[in-house]
C-alpha cells in the first residue's frame, strides 16, 4: 500500500550501518512506524526529514513490519528547537507525550496539528516555557478525551464552590463534601483556577499577553502531570525526569524545577 501523509517525527533508532527506523507521528495514520533506508549516508536525500521534531510531507510504502519512507519533502525543520537547551528539553516532552499515549495507528488529527502549533510556537519562544508547556498540557490531555471539568464539582455537581480540590480520578473540581471521600485530591486556590480556565481556552501563539505568577503555574504543572500519567496510565515522563536532573546539577532551565518542594 502506498500512501501519502504529512508527519512528525517523534524517535529514531539506528538500523545496521547506514538506516534508521522512526517512530512517526502522522496526520493521516496516528503514530507508525518506519524504516528510512540509507538515512545515515552522509549523501542520503532522507537526512532532514528523519531528524526529530521535523515535520514533513512523506511518500510512504507499506510493508509487513514497517512503512517505509520512498520520498519527504520538509515542511517545517523546526531547527531553532535543536539550537537551544531549553527548548530541545521542553520539545522532547512535547514529543514523549504523544509517544506515550497514542496507540499505533491511532489517527487524532488534532492531536498532530495541535502537536505542529505547539513546536512552532516554542521554536520562538525565548522566555516563560511552562507557562507554554502548562497550557499545552491542559490542550492536550483535552483532545484526548479527559477535558478538565471546571463548571462546578465534578462529583455532585455543585456550582458555586469555595475552598475546592482538584481530583485526579474525577478530573475536575470538587466541592469540600466530596474532597472528603474522593482518594486522590490536589489542592487548588482562585488564582490556580483562574489560570487553568484561562490557559485552557488561549490559543498557544497568544499567551505572551497573559501573566501569571511562576508558582501557580508550576503548581497545575504539577497536577496536570500526575492528571496525564493517571489517564494515559503511565508511571513518569523521562524528559521530565532529565529536566528535574539538569537543575539539580545547575543546569536550571527557566526556573522550571525551582521551587522547593
Amino acid at each position: 500500500m502506498h500512501t501519502k501523509t504529512e508527519g512528525i517525527v517523534l524517535k529514531e533508532f539506528r538500523f545496521r550501518e547506514t538506516s534508521k527506523i522512526l517512530t512517526i507521528f502522522t496526520r493521516k495514520h496516528g503514530k507508525i512506524h518506519a524504516m528510512a533506508r540509507g538515512a545515515y549516508r552522509p549523501k542520503s536525500k532522507l537526512i532532514a526529514n528523519t531528524q526529530p521534531f521535523s515535520y514533513n510531507d512523506y511518500y510512504l510504502y507499506k510493508g509487513r513490519n514497517f512503512y517505509y519512507i520512498n520520498q519527504g519533502d520538509i515542511i517545517d525543520s523546526f531547527y531553532p528547537i535543536r539550537e537551544n537547551i531549553q527548548r530541545m528539553m521542553y520539545g522532547s516532552y512535547l514529543l514523549e507525550l504523544v509517544d506515550l499515549s497514542i496507540m499505533e495507528e491511532e489517527e487524532n488529527e488534532k492531536l498532530f496539528l495541535l502537536l505542529a502549533k505547539g513546536l512552532k510556537v516554542l521554536s520562538k519562544l525565548d522566555r516563560d516555557y511552562y507557562k507554554f508547556i502548562l497550557s499545552y498540557e491542559l490542550k492536550y490531555i483535552s483532545y484526548l478525551g479527559y477535558k478538565p471539568f471546571l463548571e462546578g464539582c465534578a462529583v455532585c455537581g455543585r456550582k458555586k464552590i469555595s475552598n475546592f480540590k482538584f481530583s485526579i480520578n474525577q478530573g475536575g473540581i470538587i466541592c469540600p463534601s466530596c474532597s472528603t471521600i474522593e482518594p486522590y485530591c490536589e489542592n487548588m486556590d482562585i488564582s490556580m483556577y483562574k489560570a487553568m480556565r484561562t490557559l485552557l481556552y488561549t490559543p498557544l501563539d497568544k499567551l505572551s499577553s497573559i501573566k501569571i505568577p511562576k508558582d501557580t503555574t508550576f503548581k497545575l504543572h504539577e497536577i496536570m502531570v500526575k492528571y496525564i500519567l493517571s489517564k494515559i496510565e503511565r508511571n513518569q515522563f523521562n524528559s521530565l525526569n532529565i529536566l528535574k536532573s539538569m537543575n539539580d546539577n545547575g543546569g536550571e532551565l527557566d526556573g522550571y524545577f525551582s521551587r522547593k518542594s
